[in-house]
């Protein structure tokens, strides 16, 4: 069943007595699924560390039921081993009780490496194979997992600030009509497309700043970056038809249940237009009314 009919299957199926919310966060060991538990505890998420798989349906009944419970958040990883192959029909049942999101955590098999070798920990796929090797079987064991995750996020490039700003702009909750929050992102191509992105806009068609001597060091938050950048008519052209385009799509991912929506803005390197363009599209949304966080991945610090 493609992930639009199912979720509308689960909505459908949730009682008019339900109540609460259940955020199960999975992921591959070593990309930060304890730091993103205790950002949800810290959020005011009653959280969970290895629920084993077969007491998940119980325990969103028992946060379905729970008057002192609102919100809960559990982690559900490789510790399972072969059971994991059961998540995806498991998580059909806990979303006919409690509405539930799948947060599923990675980074890159170098970043893995780097963050096992710093604490020396054995990886717990095992001791016998190379960290490589259980970092590959990990990949390959969770990806019924993967397949159904509401949220993939790449920590490769996370700090742990990073990772608790993210989750705390995607998590957080705030009083609004309009139960949606958006990132509106920047990042270079130069370093890959954010996996955690669902619209992605190249704007590489604009002039580069990088070729003025006296911007190159400076990124699109600089006033005069940003008047370059903004007095080129296409611009102005740009940022309209972006937000036409927005304003007619966010009232029916809002209509289908959707509470989160990352806009990742692509230039050459992450420094300059798309941080600008982002910036842009944050002020113009939260004019319109909507929550929105704003971050840049490779503009410089």
């Amino acid at each position: 069943m493609p992930r639009k009919e199912a979720k509308k299957t689960a909505k459908k199926s949730i009682g008019p007595e339900s109540k609460g919310e259940l955020v199960i966060l999975t992921g591959l060991s070593g990309s930060g699924k304890l730091s993103a538990l205790k950002t949800f505890e810290d959020l005011g998420f009653y959280s969970v560390d290895n629920l084993p798989l077969e007491l998940v349906p119980r325990f969103a009944d028992l946060v379905r039921q729970s008057a002192g419970i609102e919100r809960a958040a559990l982690v559900v990883d490789v510790r399972e081993g072969m059971r994991l192959d059961e998540f995806p029909v498991i998580l059909k049942r806990v979303r006919k009780v409690l509405p539930t999101r799948v947060l599923y955590l990675e980074a890159s098999d170098d970043a893995l490496i780097r963050r096992f070798s710093e604490t020396r920990r054995p990886h717990p796929m095992g001791r016998t194979d190379t960290v490589i090797q259980s970092i590959r079987a990990e990949r390959k064991r969770l990806d019924p997992i993967r397949n159904v995750a509401d949220i993939v996020l790449d920590t490769t490039k996370f700090t742990v600030h990073d990772l608790r700003a993210h989750i705390g702009a995607q998590f957080e909750r705030e009083e609004s009509d309009r139960n949606l929050t958006i990132s509106s992102n920047s990042f270079g191509f130069k370093n890959g497309v954010p996996s955690e992105a669902d619209l992605v806009l190249d704007v590489r068609f604009l002039p580069n700043p990088h070729f003025v001597p006296e911007f190159r060091k400076l990124t699109g938050k600089h006033p005069k970056v940003a008047k370059y950048i903004r007095d080129f008519p296409q611009t102005t052209e740009f940022l309209d038809k972006t937000m036409d385009m927005l304003e007619f799509l966010l009232p029916h991912y809002i209509k289908e249940g959707k509470s989160y929506l990352t806009v990742a803005f692509g230039c050459t390197g992450g420094q300059h237009r798309s941080v600008f363009i982002a910036e842009e599209m944050k002020k113009r949304l939260t004019a319109a009314g909507y929550r929105v966080k704003s971050s840049h991945r490779d503009m410089p610090r």
